[in-house]
């Protein structure tokens, strides 16, 4: 749910009717993008930024270089995974500029477990499904919902149950974030976006999560050259959209000998 209130990139009128995004959501470049969300009051130390992905799938990992290089810190990330260690939200711990990880998966990056266990990184796990339903949740207005998923376990302690149709539920919170980072195929100038395969991971929901989302994009077309039918996320949910060149990293490379 969008908030209707202090929106950087619009106005909002009578009977609650947003009347005026950016006539033109498209950037020249990752650092540009983030000048624009300094000057809003929206980059800042101590946010909470969504960043898409799933791996190294559908990461927007040039928005994350230039977010390092803004310098800010103590940021609390919202991402399934925290990257590699010289790749994706990897460079950010690099940096040492995250305090807080909201993630489920982390086994990838030696810097994060180094961080963790010297108690330097803020840790807080989810069962993966629990991870993505939060993030829906936060884009719809759902402030909590009811999961199986954690009873008497770890993951429950401190939480609110109950018994629903002789089966104990634990209840868990709605994810939302100032700044969504997130990764699509294809946008036109409107922000309708478009996911390839894999890449349609955690980005969709988390485009819906944010204040303000900004997308990354390989390519951009005209309005009305995506089909209405095929458009993944809504351009109403993006806030600006900047063309860049993907690396495609593989995460892990597996072959047969011989």
């Amino acid at each position: 749910m969008r908030p209707a209130i202090g929106r950087p990139f619009g106005v909002w009128s009578g009977a609650n009717r947003y009347t005026g995004r950016m006539a033109n959501k498209t950037a020249t470049s990752p650092n540009a993008v983030m000048d624009t969300l300094r000057d809003k009051g929206v980059l800042r130390d101590n946010m909470t930024i969504m960043v898409g992905g799933f791996g190294l799938c559908g990461i927007p990992e040039q928005l994350i270089i230039a977010l390092r290089d803004t310098g800010v810190k103590n940021l609390t990330c919202i991402s399934n995974n925290a990257g590699v260690d010289d790749w994706g939200l990897g460079l950010l711990l690099q940096t040492k500029q995250i305090r807080k990880m909201v993630s489920s998966y982390v086994g990838e990056n030696a810097e994060f477990e180094r961080q963790f266990l010297a108690k330097e990184l803020e840790v807080e796990f989810n069962p993966q499904g629990t991870l993505a339903e939060r993030i829906r949740a936060g884009g719809a207005g759902i402030p909590a919902f009811f999961t199986a998923t954690g009873v008497g376990t770890m993951i429950a302690e401190g939480k609110e149950t109950r018994v629903i149709d002789e089966r104990e539920y634990v209840m868990e919170s709605w994810l939302k974030a100032d700044l969504s980072l997130v990764k699509a195929h294809t946008a036109d100038k409107a922000g309708n976006l478009v996911y390839r395969e894999t890449a349609r991971n955690f980005n969709p929901m988390m485009a819906q999560a944010g204040a303000v989302t900004v997308a990354e994009v390989e390519q951009l077309v005209d309005i009305g050259d995506i089909d209405p039918e095929n458009v993944h996320t809504p351009g109403a949910y993006v806030d600006m959209i900047v063309v860049t060149q993907s690396e495609k990293r593989i995460e892990q490379r597996t072959v047969q000998s011989g």
